[in-house]
């Protein structure tokens, strides 16, 4: 990996519109500060290689590193990224009741992997009004608090490295695509720190066609409803193409999704991934059956936890429908397609030449199969 320092993360990320908001570069060093979905450098650093750069999901990205170090084997491209197991799952009786989205699977394996000491705490997603905010959490309880989908972008990156800053060695981390890249890029030492080990407990990764702009949607929102007054947010997996605003007293508004995605940022349409594919889980809206998950199990210690859970009533698995299976792998092929295709003829995929920066570093016949 080709390691640069926080002048080069400013130019070739935040100066060209391809920050998301993740994290990644966000308390560890007093230098970065993210307000409101949007991150600024607060302050020059002459450092020449930075854990800023290293870790960020935007800039010199080698995917066949990666998925070497995580998987064993070089990125072969795959629409749904490496998989064990592919099916449908479901909070179980023993996980409780709570304001899940959807199925509640994210909540009840991260409630049990801090039971069973998996992890020793989890890097969640909680919200002040509109304003998503990053939390890490140590207790079971704690995790159910934070259920719910927040659809703008958060620094949530930032609470894994005030829980790694603490102590914590275990940690759960619950992120989109984008955090989830950034958490492998963490995990694979590419500061080469000698005293370094595997912070994660456990990485589960949600899918995501695309994030927010929070300022964008707040000011969108504001102007249609008491913002104040908003219990919760959906959008329900296809056809329904609307986004849902319930309200306290139970009213719930609607909104047509192609008004919604005026307020997408312009860094989503670069990202290749919409199933948190360097994930040791990953999870999404099971279209048609929305009190359903889809679960895709990548790793091995992911296999084990939701095996365990499965046992011990946290967890309820069954089956995915093939038609479901079938929808999945095109969504998200055609997702990296895309993605591919513009970065690719903004050349800045494969960048070749000293100190030209790349985006993605992708096997050429691997990058060929996926824009086909």
């Amino acid at each position: 990996m080709n390691i640069y320092g926080s002048r080069e993360l400013c130019s070739d990320v935040i100066g060209k519109q391809l920050c998301i908001g993740c994290g990644a570069c966000i308390d560890l060093c007093p230098y970065f500060r993210s307000y409101k979905g949007k991150t600024a450098m607060l302050f020059p650093c002459s450092l020449e290689q930075g854990r800023c750069f290293a870790y960020c999901p935007k800039i010199e990205v080698n995917l066949d590193e990666l998925s070497q170090q995580l998987f064993g084997h070089p990125y072969d491209g795959h629409p749904l990224g490496e998989h064990i197991s592919i099916g449908m799952s479901r909070a179980g009786e023993k996980a409780g009741t709570g304001s899940y989205q959807a199925g509640g699977t994210v909540s009840a394996l991260m409630q049990y992997a801090l039971l069973r000491g998996h992890c020793d705490a989890a890097v969640v997603t909680d919200r002040e009004g509109l304003l998503p905010v990053p939390r890490f959490v140590t207790k079971p309880d704690e995790v159910l608090a934070c259920a719910s989908s927040k659809y703008t972008a958060a620094p949530t990156l930032s609470a894994l490295h005030d829980a790694m800053k603490k102590g914590y060695s275990r940690i759960g981390m619950v992120g989109t695509p984008c955090q989830v890249l950034a958490t492998a890029q963490l995990r694979s030492n590419p500061m080469k720190d000698e005293a370094f080990h595997d912070p994660t407990g456990l990485v589960v990764g949600l899918f995501c066609t695309w994030a927010l702009d929070y300022r964008a949607f707040e000011s969108f929102i504001s102007a249609r409803v008491d913002r104040n007054s908003i219990e919760k947010i959906d959008i329900p997996p296809p056809p329904s193409e609307i986004m849902e605003v319930f309200m306290t007293g139970g009213d719930k508004i609607e909104f047509p999704l192609n008004e919604i995605r005026k307020l997408v940022p312009e860094s989503c349409s670069y990202c290749i991934d919409m199933t948190s594919e360097f994930s040791d889980i990953s999870v999404g809206v099971m279209e048609g059956r929305p009190e359903m998950n889809s679960l895709i199990v990548r790793t091995e210690r992911g296999r084990r936890i939701v095996e365990e859970a499965q046992r011990e009533g946290y967890l309820i698995l069954s089956d995915m429908p093939r038609e479901n299976l079938e929808h999945l792998v095109w969504a998200a092929g055609n997702k990296k397609k895309r993605a591919l295709l513009k970065a690719t003829e903004e050349g800045i995929v494969n960048t070749a030449g000293e100190d030209r920066r790349s985006y993605l570093r992708i096997n050429g016949g691997t990058l060929k199969k996926c824009i086909a």
